[in-house]
């Protein structure tokens, strides 16, 4: 389901629906023309109907109010405002599962705020970084941490129509951020991702390296001119890399690799921990259209090593399996996707490319299960570099074809072109990867 259509689940984002912010504020001027219109719109389609009368029941639950009415009075009378805060703090707190008193709320809430404004920032510092002024947040919103604050701007005219569709964004996101942390509180996954880094420190990597020894090596490579993919790719030392002098067609890309023992032979492996942050799980939510971190966010969890054959591939394979015997835990691998021997990734996600050449998996054990993303060198090269399939495409592709970027960032309120936005952004990250 697309995520700017009207059966979304962020229908109350929408600025083609009836939640729409606009300049004036139809319930302040209930028998205008535009509270007509309004009134009209949700008449004439029975789910908007049901979801505005669910979003309203909210705001008079939140605040405290049976009516509209009433909420004028708390945008100017500072103590009932406060008296609201304090209410509307304790029943999110026991929304969310926050064990604590209010301090301790409002500090959960405070660090939802900062993940709703992170989750603009990650967009501004990378996807839509030459847009970066355009988009940037209203000073007073992004100050802001406090719902009912937040919630009384959106009623509040003083307010211009972006920075109160910014306050009802980073409510919005506030919740997928609350939904996230009751999550991974619920999991204990902080402490899951430390087992899993104690696990491979104490059983799967070399015993003869010191934690944290990294043997710095570089793949020096030549790609094709048609698509940039790699044709073929060398492992260099440091020393050896230094008297290199890529051309065109050509990069010379770092890694720094551990290794794992085989016998009695080390076999060098560059892996890179995948631990995603809360904005880019609520980034996660939205291209996915969901609110259950439950079932959208799956890989919480996870791994890419790149090893220099397949056939490393399959002895790190066993080697992983028997490292957890060892640890005491058996070890079950599932949701196998191989195409680094032949056929072809068909990716689910939006923006995917059924190029990429991978093995991924799930590994279950120790109460864990971690995700697994394994290349050979060449492999690896194609998933940064090559045309289609270049991660830092798929990144553009996956915001844009989702939804996401003008679903945060509508037209009428930021006048910018999306789609344009799409094609210049992808022309810019290939002319970087190309190019530098």
């Amino acid at each position: 389901m697309n995520i700017l259509s009207k059966k979304s689940i962020f229908t109350a984002m929408l600025q083609n629906g009836p939640f729409a912010v606009k300049d004036d504020l139809p319930l302040t001027h209930p028998f205008s023309t535009k509270a007509r219109e309004w009134t009209s719109e949700i008449e004439d389609a029975p789910l908007m109907k049901t979801k505005y009368r669910a979003v309203r029941n909210q705001i008079f639950d939140l605040l405290g109010t049976g009516n509209f009415d009433e909420i004028l009075p708390l945008i100017y009378d500072k103590k009932r405002k406060n008296q609201a805060t304090s209410r509307a703090h304790k029943l999110l707190g026991n929304m969310f599962a926050i064990r604590g008193d209010a301090q301790i709320i409002d500090r959960h809430l405070h660090d939802y705020a900062r993940t709703a404004d992170d989750v603009v920032k990650t967009l501004r510092d990378k996807v839509l970084a030459p847009y970066s002024s355009h988009i940037e947040t209203t000073n007073e919103i992004e100050t802001m941490h406090n719902p009912v604050e937040l919630l009384l701007v959106i009623f509040n005219e003083h307010f211009h129509m972006k920075a109160r569709f910014e306050a009802k964004r980073k409510l919005v996101l506030m919740n997928l951020a609350g939904l996230i942390d009751q999550r991974e509180r619920e999991t204990a996954i902080e402490q899951q991702f430390a087992d899993f880094l104690s696990f491979l420190n104490m059983f799967v990597w070399s015993p003869s390296l010191k934690i944290g020894d990294l043997e710095i090596s570089y793949l020096h490579s030549r790609h094709q001119p048609g698509d940039f993919s790699c044709t073929k790719v060398t492992v260099l030392t440091e020393d050896e890399a230094r008297k290199i002098a890529p051309v065109a067609g050509e990069k010379l890309t770092l890694i720094k690799r551990r290794s794992f023992q085989n016998k009695d032979r080390d076999i060098p492996i560059y892996v890179t921990i995948r631990n995603k942050q809360s904005a880019a799980k609520v980034l996660k939510l939205l291209r996915k259209n969901e609110k259950n971190p439950a079932t959208a966010v799956d890989d919480e969890l996870g791994l890419m090593a790149v090893l220099n054959s397949v056939s490393d591939v399959k002895l790190f394979l066993r080697h992983l399996t028997k490292s957890a015997v060892r640890a005491g835990s058996f070890m079950t691998l599932e949701d196998i996707s191989d195409t680094l021997t032949g056929g072809r990734y068909r990716g689910t996600a939006t923006g995917s490319s059924s190029k990429t050449p991978m093995l991924k998996f799930f590994a279950r054990l120790g109460g864990m299960r971690v995700e697994f993303i394994i290349h050979t060198n060449r492999s690896y090269l194609n998933y940064i570099y090559q045309r289609d399939v270049a991660h830092d495409e798929y990144e553009v592709k996956r915001i844009f074809d989702t939804g996401v970027a003008e679903l945060l960032f509508p037209s009428d309120i930021y006048h910018l072109d999306m789609k344009n936005i799409r094609a210049s952004q992808l022309i810019r990250f290939r002319k970087q990867i190309e190019e530098y």
